[in-house]
């Protein structure tokens, strides 16, 4: 089993990113899941690479040409990705995982989990994802996605696809447990 991580190449301003970010790795670690993440040696990025790799985990990383110098690839993984484009960066680490977890991080972090999420609700795959909601990073953005729920805009179902949790080993739990609808049909006409 694979679960690919989104995180920040930047390590954000909280060093509990940066801790979180490595316990992540370490407990994907010593559940035997291979890590599959951006890339980078840097950042939130780096953190979790660093902490699978310090614990004896699989770790892969799938990084655009345009982006190995300026993120750093990380040169220590088991395999390192070089792709020439975003779009097949996100498709490989999209096709390489089982499941998938958002660090706290910023626009691409977003970008990359809302994307594999509005997959799982279209049936392209059946892949949940998780926030690790590190000191309530994500309390705002999970309030928010409760209330385009109750305004109609998606179902609880595929409100259930994303999960929360501050703690990893809970995180890894619940996406073990999350069962992804399959539906053919996922707006009212």
């Amino acid at each position: 089993m694979n679960i690919c991580v989104f995180a920040g190449s930047s390590p954000g301003k909280r060093e509990a990113y940066k801790l979180a970010a490595r316990q992540l790795g370490e407990e994907l670690a010593s559940r035997n899941i291979g890590l599959v993440y951006g890339g980078a040696s840097v950042g939130l990025m780096g953190a979790v690479a660093d902490g699978a790799l310090a614990k004896g985990g699989a770790a892969i990383g799938v990084i655009p040409s345009s982006l190995a110098d300026v993120e750093i690839a990380h040169t220590e993984l088991d395999e390192l990705l070089i792709v020439p484009t975003m779009h097949e960066r996100k498709a490989q680490m999209a096709e390489s995982a089982d499941a998938f977890i958002a660090l706290p991080g910023g626009i691409g972090t977003l970008e990359e989990s809302f994307e594999v999420w509005t997959w799982s609700q279209l049936g392209i795959h059946k892949k949940p994802l998780g926030l690790l909601n590190v000191e309530g990073y994500f309390d705002g953005l999970n309030t928010f996605l409760d209330h385009i729920v109750a305004e109609g805009f998606v179902k609880e179902e595929h409100r259930g696809i994303m999960v929360s949790a501050a703690e990893p080993g809970s995180l890894i739990d619940q996406l073990l447990e999350v069962d992804v609808p399959q539906t053919r049909k996922w707006a009212e006409v």
